[in-house]
């Protein structure tokens, strides 16, 4: 992330978190509860746009991998064990010490760098992920653009954040924080973008929406995908053919 892009408040935020962020009942449980729908959407992407087999396990052999906004790694972990080369960067030093640390105890050799997307040495990557990362930067547009500049011809960039709804601004902000569902301060309602802006954002850096699909709660599984963006959607996107 260009300097630019980077909310020292969010980082600081996101940072006293990290010693948890692996505790599936601790203040990252939401997430563990959003990763496995965001990784089922991310498989099915994978598997359309380079026609791999629903059955392969290393989906993703012999190709690069950044998650950008990594946290302490619960979607670079997959990504690896998926086959690729994985890259994970955040603004947060924390949490890329606890990344590093947790997958050293995996085995799995993945890269992790703390600070600006730009400060990473040149490369670019066949995949590149952000989960609920846009809406906490500070320029949206130069984020999206710095995030463009990292994805390989005929790579697939697979995005999610939460909507700018009044459902969402009910349930995600003020509900959820004051029952402890999530960590107070996480979210800034404003900062959120509805589908048709982040589009918008994606096509001014020259990519095409390929894909977009719900993310809502599930009574059965905690989440589902489909359905309903009122809350949080995913959106895939590629180079123009």
């Amino acid at each position: 992330m260009s300097a630019a892009t980077i909310n020292p408040n969010e980082a600081a935020h996101f940072g006293a978190l990290a010693a948890d962020w692996w505790d599936p009942h601790g203040s990252s449980a939401m997430l563990h509860k959003l990763n496995p729908v965001r990784l089922a959407y991310i498989r099915d992407q994978i598997d359309a746009h380079w026609q791999v087999d629903a059955r392969e396990r290393h989906a993703l052999a012999g190709r690069g991998a950044l998650d950008v906004g990594c946290g302490a790694g619960l979607l670079a972990e997959p990504l690896a064990r998926m086959g690729a080369k994985v890259t994970g960067v955040d603004a947060a030093p924390e949490n890329i010490a606890a990344a590093r640390d947790h997958a050293a105890g995996q085995g799995l050799a993945i890269t992790y760098f703390a600070g600006e997307l730009s400060a990473l040495p040149p490369a670019t990557f066949d995949l590149v992920t952000s989960m609920e990362v846009v809406e906490h930067v500070a320029d949206p547009a130069a984020f999206i653009g710095e995030l463009a500049a990292r994805l390989a011809p005929g790579g697939l960039m697979i995005l999610s954040t939460p909507n700018r709804t009044m459902l969402s601004k009910l349930l995600l902000v003020e509900a959820a924080e004051r029952v402890g569902a999530v960590p107070r301060g996480t979210h800034d309602w404003d900062q959120f973008l509805k589908p048709e802006e982040l589009t918008k954002l994606l096509d001014a850096a020259g990519l095409e929406v390929i894909d977009r699909t719900g993310l809502s709660p599930s009574a059965a599984k905690g989440f589902k995908l489909g359905g309903s963006e009122a809350l949080n959607y995913l959106v895939a996107a590629r180079w123009p053919t």
